[in-house]
């Protein structure tokens, strides 16, 4: 580090090859994770509804109508997940 006045300079090297594709792994790795936590945060959504069906709260229908909701909300976050993850790759891997 070098100090220039107020500024603290820290001289950070190009990316290698070999470390954009390391960034790309733990970008891969963040992007699982998330998924998972989005399947787990339906699965928990799925649960409470059943258990309200269990109490008589909420009708078969209903209880299908939710489901089906549930589904299509994880779908399209995951699929949001997939396209950040593909540019954020391509951006990594950009020279």
């Amino acid at each position: 580090p070098q100090t220039d006045g107020p500024i603290i300079r820290l001289p950070i090297p190009k990316l290698s090859e070999e470390r954009r594709k390391e960034l790309t792994k733990i970008a891969s790795q963040y992007s699982e994770n998330s998924k998972v936590v989005i399947r787990n945060i339906r699965r928990d959504f799925i649960d409470i509804k059943k258990n309200e069906k269990k109490d008589s709260n909420i009708s078969e229908d209903e209880l299908k109508k939710h489901i089906n909701e549930a589904q299509k909300v994880t779908d399209k976050s995951i699929e949001n997940i997939d396209k950040l993850l593909e540019s954020k790759k391509t951006e990594i891997l950009k020279v």
